[in-house]
């Protein structure tokens, strides 16, 4: 049988994307379906959870899921690098089966007794926290694996001129799985019993069935496969993911670029050792750590944007913050996640039409916008005598609803991209898994906190996250480069040869489109390549076409943002 059922090209690509997208949308499944689970009548019952005296015990039960994905990510170090993105995805989604299936059959008679023994009889408060989240820290461990691996794995096996919009796609469809929870918890939450909120947890199971059907009959990434000595069966990859031959000049150049960059590495890269000690040699190499930094950065600031005070506690924010009761407010919840998901579709056909600096910026400048008039309508809202407190509380919810269109279009996927693209290839991996882990950390940091809060700092909340998304602006502009519509390889040539802290000068570093020196060099590869036997007619054209759409793009040196 052929490998891969036949299937070349884009619908090779397609399928790869086929399963990056459901594992990422069983992440949005699961990172939105627990928080509709702890508000359900008899799940608070079953633990007694109930009442204010338990709100902080309630952010810890919800923040405890980012715990058990910050170590899936923190063992995507090692193993996803020694594994490959196949199997570390696989790993995942086993730990995660496993997980679920203790979450789905959870009993809390035993464990609350256990509990009581071993932390004393009264502490309730410590025999809830051994039971749920002993097992959503098993589920979410793999999936801490499975989306420090997963846009790795996309962006490798992906066109320089898709991998963007392959990516935000990702991201969307996670956006869907986060809806498709609010609207599930929302309708179960009409039914008595354990299975209000027993089912919602089962129904991860479809996208885990998906995931164990793709997987393990889709390519390795060809540029993992090169750096672990398989360059026969990469370049068959790279052949195959182009629909083309092993002869044709680009797949030689192509493979010759990767064993380039694995050498370089090998030979300039830094070690963990060194790289904790602060050694990255005297010119700073392929600057490491300044790699590493920006794209753990796009993921601290992702979270530190608010995204998950609403995300995880709209219901709970409408509730306290603007006063309406727990049915609309939860309507309203599982409403505004459909509004997040349409919206966020405007990112796919301009993730790289407007490059990954202006989404970030000026969805950071309409995300401080938005939380500014957050904060001063709640504001009024909660000052004493103040006639009109309940229309501006109202007003309040449509910038709830705003703030969400800016972070859809900007800074949903953008994150989660940016690592995979600026960190080196033998750096890919870590940096990926390092950004995730920074996302869960600061994720857990801020859904820890937000019950508490609200309920202590009523509209003074707000001004913390209307201060951060400002600060994203300037932080955007002086220090990340572009990757929009670069190659991997192209990248690694920008930080050899620039170790400029600040980019917004260069303008080679801040160009939407890839720069005219990039291509030219690409052309003089393939052109010295071109003298083995040519590939097929199609295959060709194919490939001239390609690079007549990559000249029409032009090279723009006005460019300032």
């Amino acid at each position: 049988m052929q490998p891969y059922f036949g299937l070349t090209g884009g619908w090779l690509t397609f399928w790869v994307s086929v399963a990056c997208s459901t594992d990422m949308t069983l992440f949005g499944y699961d990172q939105g379906v627990f928080g509709g689970v702890i508000v359900t009548p008899d799940f608070l019952q079953t633990l007694k959870l109930e009442g204010p005296e338990n709100t902080s015990l309630i952010g810890t039960v919800t923040a405890i899921y980012d715990v058990g994905c910050f170590f899936g990510a923190i063992a995507a170090f090692s193993l996803g690098e020694r594994l490959g993105r196949k199997k570390t995805i696989l790993l995942g989604t086993t730990i995660m089966s496993v997980g679920a299936i203790l979450q789905i059959a959870a009993f809390s008679t035993a464990q609350m007794i256990v509990g009581r023994i071993v932390a004393g009889i009264g502490k309730d408060m410590q025999e809830h926290n051994l039971m749920i989240p002993i097992y959503y820290f098993a589920s979410n461990k793999g999936n801490g694996l499975n989306t420090a691996t997963a846009p790795v794995w996309q962006s490798e096996t992906s066109q320089a001129n898709w991998r963007g919009k392959l990516v935000v796609i990702e991201m969307i469809l996670n956006i869907a799985g986060f809806s498709l929870s609010n609207w599930i918890n929302y309708g179960f939450s009409f039914l008595d019993g354990g299975i209000s909120w027993r089912f919602p947890l089962a129904f991860q199971f479809v996208f885990i069935f998906i995931l164990f059907a793709t997987v393990p009959w889709l390519p390795e990434s060809p540029r993992w496969l090169i750096a672990h000595g398989q360059i026969d069966e990469a370049e068959q990859i790279i052949a195959d993911l182009e629909a083309t031959t092993l002869d044709d000049p680009y797949v030689i150049t192509e493979s010759k670029e990767i064993q380039w960059a694995v050498d370089y590495e090998r030979e300039n890269g830094v070690s963990w050792v060194n790289l904790l000690r602060g050694k990255t040699g005297p010119q700073g190499g392929t600057s490491t750590i300044r790699r590493l930094l920006l794209g753990a950065g796009t993921q601290a600031m992702q979270q530190l944007s608010g995204i998950n005070v609403t995300s995880y506690y709209l219901p709970t924010v409408l509730i306290n913050s603007v006063g309406l009761d727990n049915k609309l407010a939860r309507l309203l919840a599982a409403c505004n996640s459909v509004s997040y998901l349409l919206f966020s579709l405007i990112a796919i056909p301009n993730i790289e039409r407007w490059g990954r600096r202006r989404l970030m910026i000026y969805a950071a400048a309409g995300q401080s916008f938005c939380y500014l008039l957050i904060t001063v309508l709640l504001r009024y809202n909660e000052l004493p005598g103040y006639t009109h407190g309940k229309e501006v509380a109202s007003a309040s919810i449509a910038f709830f609803f705003l703030y969400y269109v800016f972070f859809g279009i900007g800074w949903q996927g953008v994150p989660w991209l940016y690592p995979t693209e600026i960190n080196s290839l033998s750096m890919r991996t870590k940096g990926a898994a390092l950004g995730t882990a920074t996302n869960w950390a600061f994720n857990f940091m801020v859904v820890e906190i937000t019950p508490i809060g609200i309920q202590t700092l009523h509209w003074k909340f707000y001004v913390i996250w209307t201060i951060f998304n400002a600060s994203f602006v300037p932080i955007v502009y002086l220090f990340y480069p572009e990757t929009s519509d670069r190659k991997l390889e192209d990248i690694d040539r920008l930080f050899r040869e620039n170790h400029m802290i600040f980019v917004y000068k260069d303008k080679d570093a801040i160009s939407r489109k890839r720069p005219a020196a990039y291509l030219e060099h690409e052309r003089e590869q393939v052109r010295r390549h071109s003298s083995i036997a040519a590939a097929d007619p199609a295959a060709a054209a194919y490939r001239v076409n390609q690079m007549k759409r990559a000249d029409e793009g032009g090279y723009e040196h006005d460019e300032k943002v």
